[in-house]
């Protein structure tokens, strides 16, 4: 059974294992990119562009340099603030404070997820029109069955 308690929640995201912190890093894709995938969103990668959608530095587009799957951050090439000293350090960012622009398509394994991701809006589209198909033939009545009645031990003859 899934919990729903505030507490329970927290202690399964702080104590995740890192293939299942993987599925947190979910952003969602620009309209361009949902139309010719057919999905809503897809996990970060390094290598992706994406477009920063809250916080500071909303609008802001780059490269994802690195992925923090401890933090739960991601670090966007040219998102950086000055520090004290002079040097600049890069901006972590939530990953669902993002938009991905442009997918790294590099990995074989990221392009099946992709097509797996895909044929699941086709099936799902499918089933839809079956389901209307369905809807405007009436199905054939059903047989009426005879109900059964036990018999008591005095009827049956027995005991």
């Amino acid at each position: 059974m899934k919990t729903t308690k505030p507490r329970k929640q927290r202690k399964k995201l702080y104590q995740a294992p890192l293939h299942r912190r993987y599925r947190r890093f979910s952003a969602s894709l620009s309209p361009k990119l949902k139309s010719s995938h057919n999905t809503n969103s897809i996990p970060v990668r390094t290598g992706d562009n994406v477009r920063v959608m809250r916080g500071d530095y909303k609008g802001f587009e780059g490269k994802v340099t690195r992925v923090d799957r401890k933090e739960y951050r991601i670090f966007v090439e040219g998102a950086t603030r000055e520090k004290v000293d002079g040097s600049t350090t890069l901006i972590p960012i939530h990953p669902s404070k993002v938009m991905i622009i442009r997918l790294n398509l590099d990995d074989k394994w990221r392009k099946e997820i992709l097509k797996r991701k895909g044929g699941v809006a086709e099936k799902a589209k499918l089933t839809e029109e079956e389901i209307v198909k369905e809807e405007a033939e009436p199905e054939p009545p059903k047989k009426k069955r005879k109900k059964r009645t036990r018999k008591t031990a005095t009827e049956s003859g027995g005991a």
